[in-house]
């Protein structure tokens, strides 16, 4: 017996399909679906459903000096259902906040910042003594299926006078803590994005690749720059983490055009950009992609199975019989909207994804918007 079939779920093609969970999982996907369950829910198309939104780039370590918030807030409450803080905490904390997180209805994972400290300093990579490399193996080591990757912030205020040596240790580090993925921070030189681009593999991520800062991925002609060309035919991944600072209509409007798409899309939110801008939630930030030339599927992936491949996240990221029962509701509103990158630029846009609920591991979790649509879940 299921324990719940979904009725006539409407996926991003169109398609309307039954989805049947059974302990945790996706047990069945089809038209009509026989057999009994615990209770059954007719979405009568009315919703979308996908795969759980999962947000590769946030900040919710609650005792974070500088960038924090609370995983649920984040997460289940945004229709979001698997959320990877990025380099809040390094080996010294990275303990406390795995502990925090067994709280949290929101799935949490973590990339560890290379720095002990993690990032309790706008500087924190400014002092190499900070770099432990056997720190962050053993943090790894008693902490395997928490720690998906390795945090890097490579731009001038966090590195000072450090230049490209941080990322020379990360690199180290990866090979020494067993080729976890690293995610490293773009923004204001030194060091050089060629520099930083030309070290990174197959794998690695670059974050915040759509900001508007001199050390953008454009050149001044608009074209993309031959360092992160080369970057990413040896597979290196593109990462929004739109953030406070981070993200470029433009910039993201002239390389979407010349078919230089994001592979994930996440937020890089933390409490004040959630409540003040120009964040708000996952979704807003999804919502932006309308407006540069992307479609809703191509959103959607970046948010599902590329986010879920891109940090090896086993059993998640795909509708499909077998892998873990996380599902993002959600509906597609054609309304203008306002929307502000981290530059000021204001669009107005004609879409915007509402989520509706969350369901992580076969569990319900209901949105605001979900509940003032009177949602019966």
């Amino acid at each position: 017996m299921f324990d719940l079939i979904l009725r006539r779920a409407r996926l991003t093609d169109e398609r309307q399909v039954d989805i049947a969970l059974q302990k945790g999982k996706i047990a069945a996907i089809g038209d009509s679906l026989q057999g009994e369950a615990k209770s059954e829910r007719d979405l009568a198309g009315r919703c979308y459903v996908s795969a759980g939104w999962i947000d590769s780039h946030v900040h919710c370590y609650p005792k974070s000096p500088i960038y924090h918030d609370e995983p649920d807030a984040i997460g289940v409450a945004s229709g979001v259902t698997t959320v990877i803080d990025a380099g809040s905490t390094g080996a010294d904390h990275i303990d406390d906040f795995y502990a925090i997180t067994r709280a949290a209805s929101t799935q949490v994972y973590a990339l560890i910042n290379i720095a002990r400290t993690g990032i309790v300093t706008q500087n924190e990579l400014a002092d190499m003594q900070q770099i432990d490399g056997d720190a962050v193996q053993q943090a790894v080591e008693r902490l395997p299926d928490f720690i998906v990757g390795l945090k890097a912030r490579m731009s001038s205020s966090v590195v000072g006078e450090n230049g490209i040596q941080p990322l020379i240790k990360a690199k180290a580090i990866q090979k020494q803590a067993g080729d976890l993925p690293l995610m490293v921070h773009i923004g204001n030189n030194p060091p050089d994005l060629a520099e930083i681009a030309d070290r990174l593999s197959a794998g690695d991520i670059i974050t915040h690749c759509f900001n508007g800062k001199p050390n953008r991925v454009l050149t001044p002609q608009g074209q993309l720059k031959a360092s992160v060309q080369n970057a990413i035919a040896r597979g290196v991944k593109m990462d929004v983490g739109h953030g406070s600072a981070s993200f470029s209509f433009e910039v993201a409007r002239v390389a979407i055009a010349q078919g230089i798409l994001p592979d994930t899309i996440s937020s890089d939110i933390y409490c004040r950009n959630r409540l003040n801008g120009p964040v708000h939630s996952l979704a807003h930030v999804m919502s932006k992609f309308f407006s540069v030339g992307m479609t809703l599927q191509q959103v959607i992936d970046c948010v599902t199975w590329k986010a879920a491949d891109g940090l090896r996240l086993a059993g998640k990221g795909r509708l499909a019989v077998g892998f873990d029962a996380d599902l993002t509701l959600f509906s597609v509103t054609d309304a203008p909207r306002l929307f502000v990158d981290s530059e000021g630029e204001q669009v107005v846009g004609e879409k915007h994804l509402t989520p509706l609920a969350a369901v992580v591991a076969g569990e319900w979790f209901l949105t605001e918007e979900g509940k003032a649509n009177v949602f019966d879940l």
